[in-house]
């Protein structure tokens, strides 16, 4: 039986930075749980004070087809390169100029809600295809595909 997976990224600012992937996968920020209509209302019913209430955010798929991310706040900042990295996959089907054309746009719209760009990969063998490496607005890593 395969397992439903959840991607945590450890960050210091959970609610920025599931904002920006959910800007950039199209995704939405999860409901809040039970009845209530807003996360203020949920976290004063838990009485989570205010000055914690960004210690945690998730993003669901709206379409409920990919994995929940969820950002979790830590004291420490990114000192490594990650060992595992999303691949956005942005531009499907695309080959060529058309593929790269359409990374180029994905990568402008990126970096201007805060992602920065850190190199262009060419297509070239034994990889038939081209790919843009950015990062996030906390630097962790990832690629338009």
């Amino acid at each position: 039986m395969a397992r439903d997976v959840q991607i945590t990224f450890d960050c210091a600012d959970p609610a920025g930075l599931s904002a920006f992937w959910a800007e950039a996968l199209g995704y939405r920020l999860q409901d809040p749980p039970g009845d209530f209509e807003t996360w203020d209302q949920a976290l004063d019913a838990l009485g989570i004070p205010p000055e914690r209430r960004n210690d945690a955010s998730a993003v669901v798929d709206p379409d409920g087809a990919g994995p929940r991310l969820l950002f979790q706040r830590v004291p420490e900042g990114k000192r490594a390169k990650n060992r595992v990295h999303l691949d956005v996959r942005a531009a499907p089907g695309l080959e060529g100029d058309a593929r790269m054309t359409a990374l180029e746009a994905e990568a402008e719209r990126l970096a201007a809600r805060g992602a920065t760009r850190l190199e262009r990969h060419e297509p070239a063998p034994p990889l038939a295809y081209g790919h843009i490496v950015m990062t996030d607005p906390e630097g962790n890593e990832f690629c338009l595909d």
